[in-house]
């Protein structure tokens, strides 16, 4: 984890979220059959208490205790975010340099607040949990090692285009695991296997937990609570995680331990875009097309010639 750290346009295309589903209730033969019917309706819960981002995904995981329904309405936590996308832009904005740019210093971001009472969350109902989750699954990320670039595509549309960094071209001990380690980022095919919602930080080189970090204008703060992501490449789960930087410094640059890392705001994006099983590229192309659809040549950062 060099320099400490190593780490919307939310398009659903739900043509009708917002219409009436057409549910057909059940019988009304006991507790269960009306439990199920209760599950396929749409809700407005309101908030009743705070919720700062140390307590979020405990709050998530009540909701989705309380009103997922595995047979008639599996909801989850990427379902209720969907269902309530201002949610994404709430987290995003809790990114540290953004917060800065308001004059706002932030030593513990797991205090900010997310969540206030005066909010309401949408439960979807079963029809729209569908279509949410019919969505998922045409979701893919794409990322180009040597463009520095990751991009998030639904149905082969471009969602969004982040900017990241990228594993180092060299080798180096590291005491995780106690071998000198090919740093480069791994290229081939996978998908998104697992989170850590709770991540603790460690310096792989030395194996030292640490729990504060020093940011790119020079002040300390507490590492902060945002999502890694768990990649599947070519079949080997080999610890390559997408998560934030503290340091955006450092993108477009080949400088971490493996992992891909991005904004502190972006990588919550990311996170809401990458439901267990989102197939993932990891690809080296060094000629490309920029913005304005001209052909470029990118600099060989591994010498590996593709």
């Amino acid at each position: 984890m060099p320099h400490i750290s190593t780490y919307i346009a939310l398009t659903i295309l739900l043509v009708a979220q917002n219409a009436t589903a057409q549910v057909h209730p059940l019988p009304k033969i006991g507790p269960e059959n009306r439990q199920l019917e209760r599950a396929s309706e749409e809700k407005w819960i309101g908030v009743d208490k705070t919720v700062p981002i140390g307590r979020y995904f405990q709050f998530m995981d009540s909701l989705v205790t309380k009103y997922s329904h595995p047979a008639k309405n599996p909801i989850s936590e990427h379902v209720i975010v969907w269902a309530n996308p201002w949610i994404i832009d709430a987290l995003a904005k809790t990114d540290y340099y953004r917060m800065m740019e308001k004059d706002s210093f932030v030593y513990d971001q797991s205090k900010i607040i997310v969540l206030q009472p005066s909010d309401s969350l949408k439960i979807p109902d079963s029809a729209t949990t569908a279509k949410i989750r019919t969505s998922f699954e045409g979701m893919h990320i794409d990322i180009n090692i040597p463009e520095f670039r990751l991009r998030i595509y639904r149905e082969g549309v471009l969602l969004h285009s982040f900017p990241i960094r990228v594993g180092q071209n060299t080798k180096k001990y590291l005491a995780f695991g106690k071998r000198v380690t090919d740093l480069r980022t791994k290229i081939g095919k996978g998908s998104i296997v697992g989170y850590q919602r709770f991540p603790d930080f460690y310096n792989p080189v030395n194996g030292k937990r640490f729990y504060v970090t020093k940011r790119d204008d020079g002040k300390t703060t507490m590492m902060p609570q945002i999502p890694w992501i768990e990649t599947e490449i070519n079949g080997i789960r080999n610890g390559q995680m997408i998560h934030p930087t503290t340091n955006p410094v450092t993108l477009e640059k080949a400088y971490s331990n493996g992992c891909i890392a991005a904004k502190e705001g972006d990588a919550w994006v990311i996170y809401y875009h990458a439901p267990i099983g989102t197939p993932l590229v990891i690809r080296y192309d060094l000629t490309i097309k920029n913005e304005q659809g001209e052909v470029v040549r990118l600099k060989d950062v591994y010498k590996l010639e593709y």
